[in-house]
């Protein structure tokens, strides 16, 4: 590197990388982490541990759990519409929780402070982290669940039957799938978003976990508050169940629209605080 600058008589200056070379390093750092993929194993062994359970128990049902039996295309949505209360959200606060908290506790946020990529687009960088595990969580998730809603549960011929009675399709029920995946990342993407804002505020990567783990429990107990109905609609939380809409004919796209524009309001509002807090913060 230095070669190359002394030869062409330049000086290394701010955002002089290539950002496709810093998002495939963080990406690959990311992925490689041994917690990351013993979570990814960990997470792909739910939805095989729901279709056991549902075989074992060999009994149908009103709920989400119960039309998983003999209907194994309704596995993944069921998986990651329960999954997204806990544990989802904790594998992105992890990853949050090490893209800067966890860089500064280590010592090696301020070499990247100092490095020439530029404030900007180390939060990019940052940010497009805890995406790519958000992502790989959910396919991870929405992938199994569909082998094993097909293999162990089965189904007629890989069509879906809906909450509403009426039967879809392989390709319109990988549809449904696809589409309650996409809005479970969003659902993530924000939670993502305010766990980066908090870690860009501390060294302590334990404390972002607990702030997001906590938020989301404050969050979930105002929800179920009659008197606080009012606060409803400002509350992360309160679209979490809205994935399963996505197993009604005619879909219903109420609470999946409501509840992603809130999924954008806090991303939009986390990412200005990670971005302000970074270009602020002392190398």
């Amino acid at each position: 590197m230095t070669a190359s600058l002394v030869e062409t008589g330049t000086t290394p200056h701010r955002g002089s990388a290539p950002m496709g070379r810093l998002l495939g390093a963080e990406m690959r750092w990311v992925l490689r982490r041994p917690r990351t993929l013993v979570m990814l194993g960990l997470f792909a062994l739910v939805p095989i541990l729901i279709a056991i359970g549902v075989v074992v128990a060999d009994r149908g049902g009103n709920g989400l759990i119960g039309a998983i039996a003999g209907n194994g295309l309704v596995l993944p949505v069921v998986a990651m519409t329960l999954m997204l209360a806990l544990l989802l959200p904790l594998a992105v606060g992890m990853a949050a929780a090490d893209a800067i908290a966890g860089e500064a506790a280590h010592g090696t946020l301020r070499g990247l402070l100092l490095a020439p990529v530029g404030r900007g687009r180390l939060v990019v960088m940052k940010a497009f982290g805890v995406l790519v595990v958000t992502v790989v969580a959910t396919l991870v998730v929405a992938v199994v669940g569909v082998v094993a809603g097909l293999v162990v549960v089965g189904g007629a011929d890989g069509t879906l039957v809906t909450l509403s009675g009426t039967t879809l399709g392989f390709g319109e029920a990988m549809g449904r799938v696809g589409i309650a995946a996409l809005w479970t990342v969003g659902q993530l993407a924000a939670v993502g978003a305010i766990a980066l804002a908090i870690s860009a505020f501390t060294e302590h990567p334990l404390v972002v976990l607990a702030s997001v783990l906590g938020g989301l429990i404050v969050f979930g107990v105002l929800g179920a508050i009659p008197a606080l109905d009012w606060l409803a609609p400002y509350l992360l939380t309160t679209g979490f169940s809205a994935g399963a809409d996505v197993l009604r004919d005619p879909m219903s796209w109420g609470d999946i629209g409501g509840s992603t524009l809130r999924a954008l309001c806090y991303i939009a509002i986390g990412g200005g605080i990670t971005t302000s807090r970074m270009l602020t913060r002392d190398a």
